[in-house]
């Protein structure tokens, strides 16, 4: 999610950045935006804890907000974007691929919200909200129209096992299925309530707009305390993500990268007749991708970080560690790595942490039971 930043121009901030100062966060940058790595009196394992046994609350309005609507909005988003559309009904969230028309690498991956067949709503990732939106207005037909809601609507992210006792004592909508969302109001104020995290625990994401986050905020948090809520910031996000095998765009996935390589296939619309990218996507699938995401667990106590090479027998490389952390679940080291396809899951292998050999199994992540649902 972070990307280089020209240091002349100034890094967005949240609308709820002064509720950050005042927790004591310790910020860093993430695709442009000034945003909490971890809070004071709490850190990275606590934080990641109470959102696998607890409830969290994140602020990700880094994220990029866009809508897309006119006649037809919906099945230009499909002829565009890797999944299909036509699989979800009004009121239900996919997560999709926005892929390179000439080579298939993925430009990033968003979560697309069907309100209608003439408005979707998108969430791609901070650093590539750009871009993703260029490529959109570029095809556009006649009438269709993409609206950068990016400065404008904030994401509060309420994820853990009591996410829901907390969304209703401040009086939201709970309950609904897993990729589905509600519009609502809170205090006056339009808010959406989507059942959709990046944590692999039960939880919902919040959208309003800038003004209506602070009162949201604060009513979420007053609610969240009997219940043990800490607020989260990036840095647990990223742990609790990598214990689920999500991928990153920016490190796990790329423009390098296509979704055959990434193992996201589920999210390509294989039968549509159109998206970006399909001719060279179908054909590699066919043929096999030379080398697959896949992750890693420690057998000893060494803990992948990006970069990291990936060998077979003493020096034989077969790919990178994309992304690594230590597992605050698991307590030992997990990661992701794009290894060459002829490793398969079972196999150890060592990463070269440091100058010294550490031996991993190759498996297929999540590697802590998810509890979305």
């Amino acid at each position: 999610m972070s990307s280089p930043h020209d240091d002349a121009a100034p890094l967005h901030t949240s609308p709820l950045h002064d509720r950050h100062v005042a927790l004591g966060a310790k910020f860093a940058e993430f695709g442009g935006w000034s945003m909490p790595l971890e809070y004071a009196g709490s850190g990275v394992i606590k934080e990641h804890t109470a959102v696998r046994e607890a409830v969290g609350i994140f602020d990700v309005s880094h994220l990029g907000k866009a809508l897309v609507h006119g006649p037809g909005a919906a099945d230009y988003v499909n002829a565009t974007l890797s999944n299909d559309l036509a699989k979800i009904a009004p009121g239900k969230a996919q997560y999709t691929l926005c892929c390179d028309a000439e080579t298939g690498g993925i430009v990033d991956d968003l979560i697309a919200y069907l309100l209608g067949p003439d408005r979707v709503f998108l969430v791609p990732n901070a650093a590539n909200t750009a871009e993703v939106l260029r490529r959109l207005r570029a095809g556009a037909p006649a009438g269709v129209e993409v609206v950068d809601h990016h400065t404008t609507h904030a994401v509060l992210a309420v994820q853990g096992p009591l996410s829901d006792e907390v969304l209703e004592a401040v009086g939201l909508p709970t309950g609904h299925e897993y990729m589905s969302f509600v519009e609502t109001e809170h205090d006056g104020a339009p808010v959406t309530v989507c059942r959709t995290g990046y944590t692999g625990e039960r939880g919902y994401e919040l959208v309003c707009e800038n003004d209506a986050a602070p009162a949201l905020w604060d009513a979420l948090v007053a609610a969240g305390e009997p219940r043990g809520l800490l607020a989260c910031g990036l840095g647990a996000r990223d742990t609790l993500r990598t214990e689920m095998g999500y991928p990153l765009h920016g490190q796990d996935i790329s423009l390098d990268v296509t979704p055959n390589q990434a193992r996201l296939g589920w999210a390509v619309g294989w039968k549509k007749p159109a998206f970006w990218g399909k001719d060279v996507l179908v054909a590699e699938k066919e043929q096999g991708a030379a080398r697959l995401l896949r992750g890693l667990v420690a057998t000893g106590r060494g803990i992948p970080r990006p970069g990291m090479r990936v060998l077979l027998a003493a020096d034989v490389p077969v790919g990178a560690v994309t992304s690594g952390t230590f597992s605050p679940t698991r307590r030992t080291g997990v990661g992701l790595a794009l290894i060459a396809a002829q490793v398969t899951d079972g196999a150890e292998v060592s990463v070269d942490v440091r100058g010294r050999r550490e031996v991993f199994t190759v498996t297929r992540p999540p590697f802590v039971e998810t509890g979305v649902r």
